[in-house]
């Protein structure tokens, strides 16, 4: 049985990668779309790299190994070649939060369901969901850092370009809307402060652990803060 949030977290995920707007010059071809990625991925890496001044045509054309020509081809300028790497990012952010919720909801309305009202039901739900959201972050943090690096360039550059307000509303509905739903299961009264309160948690834990160094995640400390939270919003 497919339960209606999980059909609303798929679907804003799928809304937001097909609304997404490219200002580069469109690839007629399978072979040259290729290539655009080829050179968006190629400004992606320099950006995690090196920051979002590094980027320039000639820079991204010897890191994707093509011609000078290509870049300029596809991208008039640098502001549309930053602009279309952060929308492929946020493209490929709906696609990957998709997959977590798929591999992931069934857990937690599994671990809800096992609720009969008692405050010790309550008290296992609030443990087992911190300890989830701990791995999550350890997770991000040892496979995906490149993507958190990405995502803190996306966000500072936005502070900056104006251009990119669009893309970071959508990337910020993408990471809440699936916790917002979580809560609405769990009962809570303000689901949609509740999502953004514990995204705001998980994001600042991956931000210290890009600066602190994976080796060094303190995830006990991590796991009270979040067993904290979620006791508040069970209230235990």
């Amino acid at each position: 049985m497919t339960h209606p949030h999980q059909d609303s977290a798929a679907n804003v995920a799928s809304a937001v990668a097909e609304s997404v707007q490219y200002q580069g010059r469109k690839a007629s071809r399978q072979g040259s779309e290729q290539r655009r990625q080829a050179i968006l991925d190629a400004a992606m890496r320099i950006i995690v790299r090196e920051g979002v001044r590094a980027v320039r045509h000639r820079a991204v054309a010897a890191e994707a190994e093509v011609p000078l020509s290509a870049t300029t081809y596809y991208f008039k300028d640098i502001n549309d070649l930053i602009t279309d790497t952060f929308t492929l990012f946020v493209e490929r952010s709906a696609a990957d939060m998709a997959a977590f919720w798929d591999g992931t909801e069934g857990l937690l309305l599994e671990k809800v369901g096992a609720l009969n009202g008692s405050v010790e039901s309550r008290r296992r739900l609030a443990d087992d969901i911190a300890a989830l959201a701990v791995e999550y972050v350890r997770q991000q943090l040892v496979t995906r850092p490149e993507h958190l690096l990405a995502e803190r360039a996306f966000q500072q550059e936005a502070l900056l370009n104006p251009r990119l307000h669009d893309l970071v509303r959508s990337h910020r509905q993408i990471l809440q809307q699936g916790v917002t739903h979580f809560f609405q299961v769990l009962g809570s009264q303000q689901p949609e402060q509740d999502a953004k309160v514990l995204t705001g948690i998980i994001e600042r834990m991956e931000y210290q652990g890009l600066i602190d160094g994976v080796e060094h995640l303190d995830c006990g400390d991590m796991l009270a803060i979040l067993k904290r939270y979620m006791y508040l919003v069970l209230g235990l």
